[in-house]
């Protein structure tokens, strides 16, 4: 049986990755990434979409536990506007340890 190769999903020049209702943005390497967590979703054409979406900045520093690890944090009502979001932070707090 041939194995299907999976492509990374990519949001501004970063990758997206998914684990059930969370989702990480960001390079798995850098200081900081942005959880996404889908808190609500709604079924549209038998298809669920995530109405209402957790949106985190956290510390890639392992030595901290839950929420310390959490630099920000804000609910966001469409998964557009929790990316957004989360580029937004993620951009800033990178550019600014530069």
């Amino acid at each position: 049986m041939a194995k299907k190769k999976i492509e990374e999903l990519i949001y501004k020049e970063r990758p997206l990755t998914r684990r059930g209702n969370e989702m990480f943005y960001g390079f798995i390497d850098d200081k900081f990434l942005v959880k996404l967590t889908v808190k609500e979703s709604q079924s549209i054409d038998n298809l669920e979409v995530g109405t209402k979406i957790m949106v985190q900045l956290i510390t890639n520093n392992t030595y901290l536990q839950g929420k310390e690890r959490v630099i920000k944090q804000k609910e966001a009502t469409g998964l557009y506007s929790a990316l957004d979001l989360g580029f937004v932070w993620l951009d800033d707090a990178l550019s600014f340890e530069a």
